[in-house]
């Protein structure tokens, strides 16, 4: 084999950052400073996030890919999601980056999602550049982020040339970077200098025939499928033949309607990738994320891409109740499973099940966020459907039961110390950290099973008024901690079907919180409030004031209610037990029994209890 040789014209860089920490601002002002926009012309903020729901939230989602160039050198940028319910992304991402760019917020320093993607990068041997964000804070230590960061990467067994990293100071949101706290600093030049300095540019054997690994597909309106991948080897050419080598070594030839790469966040049409570029070839139906395209003459496959096995699992459904139906384009079984399966091929971390059901399918992903995130992009798209309660994937392995565990990172005020603890060690956490600043919060690091953590993030909002911060990231499996409790709360379940009138929900009010208002259609089995005692009620939510002929003038009217506050998806999936659905449609979010028949449920409760 000769020597590697690489092509200096090209720099492939990963972006590393928590949640809000900054990336996708960076990313813009890298943009603007390198000459990609004319000056006048207007763009939007957070270019990368290209989806609503991204926009929405301020967080990343897909794993992207754009290009700026910086003194004839073009800079391939891949942008990791900070959440690791999204971890198949990441480990599709980094297959293309030969470095990483790690942003730390100045103020909160390294959190978990940061170590997770690190964790990747380090093992795949990436250079890394640090970049500490936000130091314009007035909250900001980058003195004491600087040390967490040397001790994360300490943790994670980097190597003595990883922990010699170049280091940068910013301010992404006014596009400026420096070398020195102290100095001024007016523009990002130095963190593009510092790309091209530092990050290795991509190598290649100048012998060996044209390779390119499958890291992302897309799709496009026009041209269909998309497979988007860096060619390790070798040079294509636009309109050339080639073949697919599949998951069992299996060769299938290819037809490409068009070659293109990424200038800025666009896709332009090309006569041929260099080695080391990051291709997109459109047209191709049967491909893979993982797959190998290369020429017909010397078909030889790359290393797949490993991703770590889903935790949570959920069930979908087609909707059955009464009101099923009415509000959503895309209802049929066969519609819902052909959505799954798509999303099974964009997104490695999903993993879609028959089940004996034949309405119903099996899906598992990284987290019930990951599957949350799912779900409302499919409402959105016009979907209606039914989802069960999420559930954790356990493991056998000499005959012990193993479960997922998660590792947790609560930021509080101090007051809430004792009830954050309290609840959580209920649900079978473990402190295993606790950093007091002396400024009023203080940092707690748990070790909790991902059952223990369905559902507790509102409740965890509600004890610590809104103000407390909590990050989980996956921290492998574990002997089962036991059974802990999930809700102590039972249901208020209507018992037929009708509008609701305000007289009867007055009268349910001091039975618990309700989730239904005046004039909402229910139906039997539908859940309309949460009930104070740990027991299910059937109620009748659209009873009436029983008339008389003696009226008192403007009594009757004044029955003033509760405002109500409606559930979230997120909220509506952690809310349910075992027996009960999350029916999702375009329009609305309800609540319902799996068995709708108040009869039959109360006579299986009653054979149960036999």
């Amino acid at each position: 084999m000769s020597n590697l040789k690489t092509n200096q014209a090209i720099r492939n860089i990963a972006i590393i950052a928590h949640v809000d920490h900054g990336k996708t601002t960076l990313v813009d002002a890298m943009f603007r400073q390198s000459g990609l926009f004319r000056e006048n012309q207007e763009i939007s903020e957070r270019l990368m996030d290209t989806m609503d729901l991204e926009r929405e939230r301020g967080i990343t989602i897909a794993a992207k890919n754009c290009s700026v160039h910086w003194q004839g050198v073009k800079i391939n940028v891949i942008d990791t999601p900070g959440h690791a319910d999204f971890g198949g992304e990441v480990e599709r991402g980094l297959s293309m980056a030969d470095g990483a760019l790690l942003l730390v917020d100045a103020s909160e320093g390294p959190l978990p999602q940061t170590r997770f993607v690190l964790k990747k990068a380090l093992e795949k041997g990436l250079k890394i550049v640090v970049v500490i964000n936000k130091i314009d804070r007035q909250d900001a230590r980058p003195n004491q982020v600087l040390d967490e960061i040397y001790d994360l990467l300490i943790d994670l067994n980097a190597s003595d040339e990883q922990l010699e990293f170049p280091l940068l100071y910013a301010v992404a949101r006014d596009g400026i970077a420096k070398k020195d706290l102290d100095e001024k600093g007016g523009d990002i030049h130095i963190l593009l200098k510092t790309i091209l300095e530092e990050i290795p540019a991509p190598a290649f054997d100048p012998e060996a025939p044209f390779q390119m690994l499958v890291s992302d597909l897309g799709y496009s309106e026009y041209f269909g499928r998309l497979a988007v991948g860096k060619v390790s080897n070798g040079v294509v050419r636009a309109r050339s033949s080639l073949v697919c080598v599949g998951k069992s070594e299996r060769v299938k030839p290819l037809k490409v309607s068009k070659l293109q790469v990424y200038e800025g966040v666009n896709l332009t049409d090309a006569e041929e990738v260099q080695t080391g570029d990051i291709a997109v070839l459109a047209g191709i139906d049967e491909v893979h994320i993982g797959d190998t395209i290369c020429y017909p003459e010397n078909p030889a496959a790359l290393p797949r891409i490993k991703v770590e096995e889903p935790t949570v699992s959920m069930e979908f459904s087609v909707n059955t109740s009464p009101l099923g139906g009415r509000e959503g384009k895309y209802v049929q079984a066969s519609r819902i499973r052909k959505r799954l399966e798509k999303e099974t091929l964009m997104n490695m971390a999903v993993k879609v099940e028959d089940q004996t059901a034949r309405d119903s399918v099996l899906v598992k992903g990284r987290g019930e966020f990951q599957l949350a995130i799912l779900i409302e992009t499919m409402r959105r798209e016009g979907y209606e459907f039914c989802v069960g309660r999420p559930e954790v994937i356990f493991r056998f392995e000499d005959g012990r039961k193993l479960e997922p565990v998660e590792r947790l990172l609560v930021d509080c005020e101090e007051r809430f110390l004792g009830v954050v603890t309290e609840k959580l060690s209920l649900r079978k956490g473990k402190m295993t950290n606790l950093v007091n600043n002396e400024k009023g919060r203080i940092r707690i690091e748990f070790s909790i099973p991902t059952r223990g953590l369905i559902g507790y993030r509102d409740e965890f909002l509600t004890d610590t008024r809104g103000t407390g911060i909590m990050h989980t990231v996956f921290d492998g499996y574990e002997a089962f901690r036991g059974e802990s409790p999930s809700r102590f709360t039972g249901s208020i379940v209507a018992d037929r079907s009708g509008g609701c009138v305000a007289y009867a929900l007055f009268n349910l009010e001091p039975r618990g919180r309700l989730f239904v208002r005046p004039g909402d259609q229910v139906y039997e089995g539908m859940i309309v409030g949460e009930h104070n005692r740990g027991v299910d009620i059937d109620v009748n939510p659209c009873k009436e004031k029983k008339l008389t002929n003696i009226r008192a003038s403007g009594k009757d009217e004044s029955v003033v209610l509760t405002p109500i506050v409606s559930l979230t998806l997120e909220q509506a999936i952690s809310f349910i037990r075992e027996d009960e659905l999350v029916e999702v449609t375009p329009k609305s979010i309800r609540l319902r029994k799996v068995v709708l028949s108040a009869q039959e449920r109360h006579a299986r409760a009653g054979r149960l209890k036999k």
